[in-house]
């Protein structure tokens, strides 16, 4: 195949974004009938229909949608760098967009975000969403990384995402009154009552794990799919939790609850989330090895 012609692409893309061939034959000031030839050439070049008409609108195919995710991250970035040109911003400016899995670990996202936050010259979103909408959105270019606490990888072949394990935090058990001995899971907690993350969070499931692996049967007086909830629940109830010791570290300080112990090869694993055949930016790559040491 010939090299593609970006004028093609171009008019493309204008086209597909508004979806009426004589608004943008106006704003760009060709005829519409140089656009269609034009229209018709790209497609007969690619081998696809990328449009077809529905009275007198011009409609994305399959394909034609493929095409647009693709030409969006390629003059989305022009229009971008056009506007930091007019604005005589630096030529080091740089945009991040990240997507964030809801019930993620704030002060992860925090940690992972601080090397953006510290560099002058950085700019970044934030978006928080379930796992299949971010996924969506990646694919789409509306991000250019996601963050989660799933490897999405995982059981799936030719998958296309790059998932890259980039940090873990310990699970701790914690409860109200400082230990006066060493505490063991679960000979310790016989008759404790538990305040849970949801069954659908990575802490939740590496609790059940040990509570498996022992033969324990938690008493559960509430569960929460909101870390900030499980937090608050952990400081009023007087009941034992799990999370990890960063997010309750202020109530730790001041006396008001207390690690027992972690739990038993427990982890909350933070995983990066790229698309496997889009080649990832240098500074996100910075931000991915900056968080990974």
């Amino acid at each position: 195949m010939s090299r593609m012609n970006y004028h093609h692409l171009y008019y493309f893309w204008r086209v597909a974004n508004t979806g009426n061939l004589t608004q943008v034959a106006n704003e760009i000031h060709l005829s519409q009938s140089a656009i269609s030839a034009q229209l018709k050439q790209f497609q007969q070049h690619l081998g696809i229909e990328l449009l077809t008409r529905k009275g007198r609108s011009l409609i994305l195919t399959p394909e034609g949608k493929q095409v647009l995710a693709y030409a969006d991250d390629i003059f989305s970035k022009g229009e971008e760098l056009e506007s930091l040109i007019n604005k005589g911003l630096p030529t080091q400016h740089r945009h991040v967009s990240i997507g964030v899995l809801s019930n993620l670990s704030r002060n992860f996202v925090e940690s992972f975000t601080l090397p953006l936050i510290n560099d002058k010259f950085a700019t970044f979103s934030l978006q928080t969403d379930s796992l299949e909408n971010l996924l969506d959105g990646l694919s789409s270019f509306k991000f250019d990384i996601i963050l989660t606490n799933h490897n999405v990888e995982l059981g799936q072949q030719n998958a296309i995402w790059h998932s890259e394990l980039v940090s873990r935090q310990a699970i701790e058990i914690i409860g109200p009154t400082k230990p006066q001995r060493t505490r063991k899971f679960p000979n310790s907690y016989g008759d404790a009552t538990w305040v849970l993350p949801s069954q659908n969070s990575e802490i939740r499931s590496a609790f059940s794990i040990a509570c498996a692996k022992f033969q324990y049967t938690p008493k559960i007086k509430a569960e929460t799919n909101d870390m900030a909830m499980l937090r608050l629940l952990a400081r009023d109830s007087g009941a034992f939790s799990i999370m990890p010791e960063v997010v309750v570290r202020d109530e730790i300080a001041n006396g008001l609850l207390h690690i027992q112990q972690s739990l038993p090869d427990a982890y909350e694993h933070f995983y990066a989330v790229t698309l496997s055949k889009k080649r990832v930016s240098p500074h996100v790559q910075q931000l991915i090895e900056q968080t990974k040491s």
